[in-house]
């Protein structure tokens, strides 16, 4: 789905009181929270979309239901290292998604990935203040931490310790939209736990994701460490519950803010996540490498402001229920494939092939 120029789709349907810019929208988290903003604003909002197209081929969807980008009402397609400014004309609220999204693609491409999560990031929230934007949300992580060596819960005002080149853009990030001088833009840094559960562009190279994936394609588990390292984890529901809350200017008066995003309920240790996925799933075993190193990336969190915050945007339900869901979402796509974690549901992995075939240069960018 190879985009190489800014090309528009556009689907106008009707006048919006509220106009919301999404990078990344045809990504893993972008669907659901158009889903959720089209379920709670109608269109009352009118939604623009701008993303790659590099993951436009990876859904997971019955055939019956329409592809996500049918609730949106404008689709740009361009890499956002070139983002064309035009497109802030009138928007009130940007919500930045676009990034090379996790750590192992985060080392395979280090340099684009600066580019793109912390140089990118940065540019375009300096143009929308220049457009007159209200609002910029970031979705930031909670990979920053690291590792907490103590075994507290991290909160805002703690120490970071970013471990890979994708925690590093992250602070990077937030850093430099702290110090910037964005005018009257309304900067919201979202430390998101670690993200979770169905999506109509579902992921599977996420800790909870790929459990559900291997008890339902093969009956069993595999814990690669020793399952001792703790995770926050939150469904990517609510995630959108989270970006709804921020777009809106008047929840939160001060310029800046960066905020972990999550529940103290849902920081478990890798092991934990591994017997909730097999308790929903019968038959289904449990392979922990006693022996494996533990992974260096072991961090609990502290949501409590996020709770003070947003006392009406709080995560809800279980990680179980996240679990079931995904389970039956997979299962109605007709999610069958035992090699999994060679398909485009990895995200490098789909990089990779878009690169073997020519398709994608080493710097992440369309070939010509």
């Amino acid at each position: 789905m190879a985009h190489r120029d800014c090309a528009v789709e556009e689907m106008v349907k009707g006048e919006a009181q509220l106009r919301i810019l999404i990078t990344g929208n045809m990504g893993y988290v972008g669907p659901v929270v158009i889903r959720h903003l089209r379920s709670t604003l109608g269109h009352s909002a009118e939604i623009v979309g701008v993303d790659s197209g590099f993951f436009g081929n990876c859904v997971t969807l019955p055939a019956w239901e329409p592809l996500p980008e049918a609730a949106v009402d404008h689709q740009h397609f361009c890499d956002v290292r070139a983002f064309p400014e035009t497109l802030l004309t009138g928007v009130d609220a940007v919500v930045h998604l676009a990034a090379i999204s996790n750590d192992p693609m985060g080392k395979r491409f280090e340099a684009p990935t600066s580019d793109v999560n912390f140089r990118s990031s940065v540019s375009i929230a300096h143009a929308a203040a220049k457009a007159g934007v209200k609002t910029f949300v970031f979705a930031s992580s909670c990979s920053v931490y690291g590792l907490a060596a103590d075994g507290n819960p991290r909160c805002e005002s703690d120490p970071v310790n970013p471990l890979t080149a994708y925690a590093r853009s992250k602070i990077d990030t937030e850093n430099a939209l702290r110090q910037a001088d964005l005018g009257d833009l309304k900067v919201r840094c979202l430390r998101f736990a670690t993200a979770c559960g169905m999506s109509p562009r579902v992921r599977l190279d996420l800790v909870l994701n790929d459990f559900v994936a291997g008890a339902l394609t093969t009956d069993e588990i595999t814990v690669l460490s020793d399952g001792t390292p703790w995770r926050p984890l939150i469904d990517v529901a609510d995630m959108a519950k989270a970006i709804a809350w921020a777009i809106e200017p008047a929840v939160y008066s001060e310029p800046f803010l960066s905020v972990n995003v999550g529940s103290d309920n849902w920081n478990f240790q890798v092991k934990d996540i591994a017997q909730a996925v097999a308790d929903i799933s019968p038959g289904t075993r449990v392979n922990i490498n006693a022996k494996g190193q533990p992974d260096p990336r072991s961090y609990r969190v502290d949501f409590s402001l996020w709770r003070r915050l947003a006392p009406d945007h709080q995560p809800t339900g279980t990680l179980a229920d996240s679990a079931m869901r995904l389970r039956k979402g997979l299962l109605s796509a007709g999610f069958a494939d035992k090699n999994y974690r060679e398909s485009a549901l990895i995200r490098l992995k789909y990089l990779e092939h878009l690169g073997a075939t020519g398709k994608l240069d080493d710097t992440l960018r369309w070939a010509r």
